[in-house]
C-alpha cells in the first residue's frame, strides 16, 4: 500500500519538556541515578528510555522518605509546600519548572497577596501544574474544568481568572464568556472580573496550525501517552475537524485497515511527544 506520509513539523516536546528532559540528561552523565517527582512527561516510551540510563520517578509521598539527596522538579511545577519539604529533608534540587509556568505562579501569587478577589484556575482538576497554581494562594483558589463546575464560584464577588498553560483558547474563551453571563445574571459589574492570559503563546500556536495540518491530510496519525491532558485537547482537535484521526501511544496500536492506497497520512502528537516517537510511526506507516 503506498501512503503519503507528512510529520507535523509543530510537534513535538515543547521548550519546557526539552529543557527538564536535557537537565536530566546532563545530571545522568555524572551519577548514576536522579530522582524525578513526577513523570517527566506523560509518555510511557519516554520515560522508559529515560529510566533506562537512571531516571527514577517518585511521588510526594515517597520524597517524604527521601535525604540527602538530589530530586528533579519537572517543567509543571510545585507548590511552595514542596520547596519546603526539599529544605526540611536537605534535598537538593534541579528545578525544571517551564519559564511559562513560573511566571504564571508568580502572577497568582501577586494577585492573592494583593486579596484582589477570588482566584479562579481553569485547568485539569488533580493535574500537576494546576496543583502548583493552587499552592500560589495558598489553596485558597477554585478550580473549574467546564461550564458545569462554575456552581463553585460567587459571581456577585470580585473574581480573578488564570487557565493552565496547556488549555485550549477556545475553552477558555468559553468558560471566560459564561462567567460574564453569570456575573450579569447575579447583577454584579463586569469591571470586577479579570481575565488572565496565561496560555502558552506555543500551545496556543500550536492549536492554529493543527487544525489546518489535520484538514490537509486524509488521515491523521496523533501519538501521545494516555496521562497527557495536552494530548488529549490535540486529539479531539484533530479529530473535530478530520473524522478520520486515530488515537495511539505506541507504534504497535497501528491498524491498516485505517488507511486506503493513496492516502495522505499526517503524523502529529503532544508537547510530551517525542519526536523519536513520531520518525518511528512514519517509518512504520513507510514499510506497511
Amino acid at each position: 500500500m503506498r501512503l503519503a506520509i507528512e510529520i507535523d513539523e509543530g510537534s513535538g516536546f515543547c521548550y519546557g519538556v526539552i529543557r527538564a528532559i536535557e537537565k536530566a540528561e546532563s545530571r545522568l552523565k555524572e551519577t548514576s541515578a536522579l530522582y524525578s517527582l513526577g513523570a517527566i512527561v506523560h509518555n510511557n516510551s519516554e520515560l522508559e528510555r529515560l529510566n533506562s540510563i537512571g531516571l527514577q520517578v517518585v511521588d510526594l509521598e515517597q520524597m517524604k522518605e527521601l535525604s540527602d539527596t538530589t530530586v528533579l522538579i519537572r517543567a509543571h511545577g510545585e507548590p511552595p509546600t514542596t520547596y519546603a519539604l526539599a529544605a526540611e529533608r536537605n534535598i537538593s534540587l534541579i528545578d525544571c519548572t517551564c519559564p511559562v509556568v513560573l511566571k504564571l505562579q508568580e502572577r497568582i501569587r501577586k494577585t492573592y497577596a494583593a486579596g484582589k478577589g477570588q482566584i479562579v484556575i481553569f485547568g485539569k482538576i488533580g493535574h500537576a501544574e494546576v496543583n502548583g497554581l493552587v499552592g500560589q494562594a495558598g489553596g485558597d483558589a477554585i478550580v473549574v474544568d467546564s461550564i458545569a463546575s462554575l456552581s463553585k464560584v460567587d459571581f456577585s464577588k470580585p473574581i480573578q481568572i488564570f487557565s493552565q498553560t496547556t488549555k485550549d483558547p477556545k475553552e477558555y474563551t468559553e468558560i471566560c464568556d459564561a462567567i460574564k453571563e453569570r456575573i450579569v445574571s447575579a447583577g454584579g459589574s463586569l469591571e470586577n472580573f479579570t481575565i488572565h492570559d496565561t496560555i502558552c503563546r506555543q500551545v496556543a500556536q500550536r492549536h492554529k496550525n493543527l487544525v489546518a495540518f489535520a484538514r490537509k491530510h486524509s488521515v491523521i496519525v496523533f501519538i501521545s501517552g494516555k496521562e497527557s491532558s495536552n494530548g488529549k485537547v490535540l486529539y479531539d482537535l484533530c479529530k473535530s475537524v478530520n473524522p478520520r484521526s486515530y488515537h495511539i501511544q505506541t507504534v504497535d496500536q497501528i491498524d491498516q485497515q485505517w488507511f486506503t492506497e493513496g492516502d495522505s497520512v499526517g503524523i502529529c502528537g503532544a508537547t510530551s511527544t517525542p519526536k523519536w516517537q513520531l520518525e518511528g510511526v512514519a517509518q512504520a506507516l513507510g514499510e506497511m
